[in-house]
């Protein structure tokens, strides 16, 4: 935030300094027109050949000096919208890096390609938190981007716990079957990844007694992360 206020200073500068360039060009060229304005023609006309000559000359100079500053701030501008220029482009692109930023840190809703998976309890077994963090992981691992539980936003800092027999809880909040589980990736990978006979997680959890369902789709969406980020213990640069 603050290299974009000092970005936006430096524009309201450099405009300022071009409107005082033009305004210094504007009078001169018109100090020189009403200087030829004004010029007595009758004088001209009575003028000897010596000092007619003299003053085209002083004319020629003022007129050469005109256009010398003209060049001047001519080139001073093309200077100063140079630097306007790629100061838009580094705005641009700060602004890009942290659009980017956020959405690594889960802090805006997303969408794409990818699966959902849905884990239902049954008589025969109940979901535990470990069965959550097995499929997080093995997600992971096939290249998921973006992970949800219950529309609950999972990062590398979430924690999910099981406090009780029937209660699970993922970063304090309470959740309970079915779980659906998104992930915003290849969807031919990641669903591929998850249905591998016998080794894939949905055989797997079959195996054991709970009801897995995939599914895959074009425009998953999952929502930011509506916790605080907080960071304790890391610091910027090694000491």
């Amino acid at each position: 935030m603050k290299a974009l206020n000092k970005e936006i200073k430096n524009k309201i500068i450099i405009t300022i300094i071009i409107g005082l360039v033009c305004t210094v060009f504007f009078a001169v060229m018109f100090i020189q027109f009403r200087t030829i304005e004004e010029t007595d023609i009758t004088a001209i006309e009575n003028m000897r050949e010596a000092e007619l000559r003299a003053a085209i000359s002083e004319w020629k100079g003022k007129y050469e000096e005109t256009i010398e500053q003209l060049e001047a701030n001519q080139k001073l501008i093309s200077e100063y919208t140079e630097k306007i220029e790629k100061n838009e482009e580094a705005s641009e692109l700060i602004d890009e890096d942290l659009k980017k930023s956020d959405i690594m840190l889960g802090k805006t809703d997303v969408y794409g390609e990818g699966v959902i998976i849905t884990l239902s309890a049954n008589g025969e077994r109940q979901i535990k938190h470990y069965d959550l963090l097995d499929l997080i992981n093995e997600l992971r691992f096939a290249g998921a981007e973006a992970i949800s539980i219950n529309d609950i936003r999972v990062l590398s800092s979430t924690y999910i716990t099981q406090p009780q027999e029937n209660l699970t809880v993922i970063d304090g909040q309470r959740v309970s079957s079915p779980f659906v589980i998104k992930a915003i990736g290849n969807q031919t990978y990641l669903s591929s990844s998850l249905s591998l006979k016998d080794s894939g997680y949905i055989d797997k959890a079959k195996a054991v007694g709970i009801d897995a369902k995939l599914e895959t789709g074009k425009k998953i969406k999952i929502l930011k992360y509506n916790g605080e980020l907080e960071i304790k213990y890391m610091k910027e640069g090694i000491n």
